[in-house]
């Protein structure tokens, strides 16, 4: 069984700084991508940044500049530099990871999301 656990999600200022984290567990033979969503109540999830197998990273143009996606694959982690953060910024934020569960069987797994409120 696959899980996702975020944390570091709270309450920062305008023009502050969190670093969320995330942790797989479970069988994996290979992590093809992992990558952060969010979402805010009544919308849809809205990608916030990826990373591939090869450290390939793609950043939606919200947070381009201001955000960003790594990964330390000994500890099975990956995390997200949140700077300069916005009101706008404010939502629930998704891990999500694509593995390779079985030979052949690739599966998308997500995290139960972690709040992040930006609020003076």
């Amino acid at each position: 069984q696959v899980q996702l656990v975020e944390s570091g999600g709270g309450l920062v200022q305008p023009g502050g700084s969190l670093r969320l984290s995330c942790v797989t567990t479970g069988t994996i033979f290979s992590i093809n991508a992992m990558g952060w969503y969010r979402q805010v109540a009544g919308k849809g999830r809205e990608l916030v940044a990826t990373i591939t197998s090869a450290d390939i990273t793609n950043y939606g143009d919200s947070v381009k500049g201001r955000f960003t996606i790594s990964r330390d694959t000994a500890r099975n982690m990956l995390y997200l530099q949140m700077s300069n953060l916005k009101p706008e910024d404010t939502a629930v934020y998704y891990c999500y990871c694509n593995a390779e569960v079985q030979i052949r069987l690739n599966l998308d797994y997500w995290g139960r999301g972690t709040l992040v409120t930006v609020s003076s």
